[in-house]
């Protein structure tokens, strides 16, 4: 009978410790759960001033080539007058 009584009172106390451990582990995956949540939003913040920033370097880059095209064109033109001009220098000579 003493026998029948020891083993209840360990299979009792495993019972308990095994609720505790299951306990911690909750605890750890609510926690684990909380910091992954925390790491996607500051991720996700991260990519949001990331892609705001590419959208502002395509918007120069966009600017810088308009005003690259622009210069180039004229000085095209400037190029034509000027061999026109010294084209008709050269006939009055």
């Amino acid at each position: 009978m003493e026998r029948d009584t020891v083993v209840k009172e360990v299979v009792e106390a495993l019972k308990i410790f095994s609720r505790d451990i299951r306990t911690q582990i909750d605890e750890m995956g609510s926690q684990l759960r909380a910091e992954m949540q925390q790491f996607r939003a500051e991720v996700n913040e991260r990519f949001d001033r990331l892609e705001q920033k590419f959208a502002g370097l395509r918007v120069e880059l966009t600017e810088t080539q308009e005003t690259v095209h622009f210069l180039a064109s004229k000085t095209i033109q400037h190029e034509k007058k000027l061999h026109h001009l010294a084209k008709q220098l050269e006939s009055i000579r």
